[in-house]
């Protein structure tokens, strides 16, 4: 199934793109670059680029307030006949941590460049999510809204929970499972498991990904279980 029933995390599990901040004592603003090559781009446990390898690269700018926002984009394929070939993610929202309680709310908005219009890919969510670092480990909580989901798909609820647990040696394990509900489409649950090790800016990892959805009868393409390989690396500018 590509994003014609969708929910869109890629192996990242929530599609809304981690911002990296970094340091300059000199200004108010933080600046951040991040790019990445995966052997397929998987958002919510679905396969946006055909199961083949995607580019990816975004821009973000950070205030000391918490306010922030960013651009994200990446190479896909519905198999459509070449209606969309890239997506951009432009999104914007509010952090930071209340008595060891992490806070994330804000909007994204997802364009699909070169479609149709009539096939309403375009899309926006708003965003909300909290976190607790337990020492071992941290979890996060969150829940994706969108008034009108992909292809004209109804309203659409996303709701996830993730793991991360930091490894010895550069390591770091992390999981996740969410539950995608959509007005016209299969409700579905998706879940994944990583394994990454990072090396100075770069990280390199492997993650497992797979959902409750049948192929063909409930999903064309592209929701079966399968292993990503990626690496990314992020800059401050």
């Amino acid at each position: 199934m590509n994003k014609k029933y969708l929910g869109l995390l890629s192996v990242m599990c929530v599609a809304v793109p981690q911002v990296s901040w970094a340091q300059e004592e000199s200004s108010a603003f933080d600046f951040s670059a991040n790019a990445a090559l995966v052997s397929d781009y998987v958002f919510r446990g679905i396969s946006q680029s055909d199961e083949n390898f995607a580019i990816q690269g975004g821009f973000d700018i950070g205030h000391e307030s918490g306010l922030y926002t960013g651009v994200w984009a990446s190479s896909i394929d519905f198999n459509d006949g070449d209606e969309a070939n890239i997506e951009i993610d432009i999104y914007g929202g509010y952090g930071g941590e209340v008595h060891d309680i992490s806070y994330d709310v804000g909007a994204i908005y997802y364009a699909y460049p070169g479609a149709n219009s009539s096939l309403n890919y375009d899309f926006w969510e708003a965003y909300g999510s909290l976190g607790y670092d337990f020492g071992a480990a941290s979890a996060t909580v969150g829940v994706s809204y969108s008034p009108e989901f992909f292809g004209d798909a109804g309203d659409a609820v996303y709701t996830h929970l993730g793991v991360d647990v930091p490894l010895p040696h550069d390591f770091t394990l992390s999981g996740g499972v969410g539950y995608q509900e959509i007005d016209k489409g299969e409700n579905y649950t998706d879940w994944n498991l990583t394994v990454g090790y990072d090396w100075r800016d770069v990280n390199f990892f492997v993650s497992y990904t797979d959902t409750d959805l049948d192929e063909p009868s409930e999903c064309a393409d592209g929701c079966d279980a399968r292993v990503v390989l990626g690496v990314s690396v992020a800059f401050g500018i």
